[in-house]
């Protein structure tokens, strides 16, 4: 009998430590990312480590992700949206596609232009729209980085420019709506008439024409300045970054809680700890800029404080982006 006993506390106990193995186990947050795959990893790893929560996450361009998750509305894959311009967020709450949460660590730093009014999105990082030149091209060329939106329609740069689709990509959609917020509409879209005469060909990613500069497949490049400087002379390649004298536009990356989202505690946990000072300085390796004050910038980075913006209105970006782009296409026939 005693023997029995022995052999049911056992099975018992077995039991319960499986069981409990499994509950530990569905600690799992499912995300899309629009930062680089690379990157990426780079605090999805760190979150990890630090929390024990496991992360399985698909990296798709700004753009990309919001069509998914409007195509998983009324059955949600994933819990966070990390990473993009607040734009492509403001486009995707405009369809009820998020939920909102306000983060007690970014309440005491974060200003009302680093977030949604109604905390559907929280902004986490600040980049600027850059040109990338590749300075051995332009050496033979014997010709100038270009320092304006100008300058880019000089006919000694045909085929030589590639840039993302801003269907895809919340880096280009950005360049998009900052035109259009610099030139007026019209005259937004009849520069890029011209510009596409220029275009080598369009990406998916809107980082992917540095790459394209550095080695030399084309000349000039449109990104953000961190992509620039990380996949440029960071990664040793020969890049130049400038931007135009007429102004630019911006991004604030954001991240967000899915509608419906199976797993909201978990993303709710990476948001606060992606706003910490610690995991901010993580980003010195993208050479992007921390929105908390705590965290250190590193050497190369560009704050907003050194660039010519533009008053860039996120909010009108996201309420028109479906508008501008459907005009875009039928312009620019891509």
């Amino acid at each position: 009998m005693k023997f029995s006993k022995i052999i049911i506390w056992a099975l018992l106990l077995t039991f319960v430590l499986v069981f409990s193995g499994q509950a530990s186990a569905a600690d799992v947050l499912h995300a899309y990312t629009a930062l680089d795959t690379n990157e990426a990893k780079i605090y999805i790893e760190a979150f990890e480590k630090d929390t024990g929560i496991k992360m399985e996450w698909v990296r798709m361009s700004a753009g990309e992700v919001l069509t998914r998750l409007r195509a998983e509305a009324n059955n949600p894959q994933v819990s966070l949206w990390f990473g993009g311009p607040s734009p492509e967020y403001i486009a995707a709450d405009n369809f009820g596609l998020l939920t909102p949460y306000e983060s007690p660590v970014g309440k005491s730093f974060l200003t009302p232009s680093q977030k949604d009014p109604d905390n559907m999105w929280t902004g986490f990082y600040f980049g600027g729209i850059a040109f990338a030149s590749n300075t051995e091209l332009f050496k033979e060329m014997g010709m100038e980085y270009p320092t304006s939106w100008a300058d880019l329609l000089k006919p000694e740069f045909e085929g030589k420019i590639s840039i993302a689709y801003p269907y895809t990509s919340g880096t280009s959609y950005t360049v998009l709506s900052t035109l259009v917020q610099l030139m007026g509409e019209d005259e937004a879209f009849d520069y890029w008439e011209k510009l596409n005469e220029n275009i080598h060909h369009y990406n998916k990613s809107g980082s992917a024409c540095v790459t394209q500069v550095g080695l030399g497949e084309v000349a000039i490049g449109l990104s953000f300045s961190h992509d620039v400087v990380k996949k440029g002379p960071a990664a040793g390649y020969p890049v130049a970054l400038t931007f135009p004298s007429e102004g630019t536009g911006y991004e604030i990356g954001a991240m967000a809680l899915i509608k419906g989202g199976k797993e909201p505690e978990l993303a709710k946990k990476f948001i606060d700890w992606m706003l910490s000072a610690d995991a901010q300085e993580l980003m010195k390796a993208w050479f992007r800029i921390p929105l908390n004050p705590e965290a250190e910038i590193v050497e190369g980075a560009v704050p907003a404080s050194e660039i010519d913006l533009i008053e860039f209105d996120a909010v009108w970006a996201g309420n028109n982006k479906e508008r501008l782009i459907e005009i875009w296409r039928d312009r620019i026939g891509q």
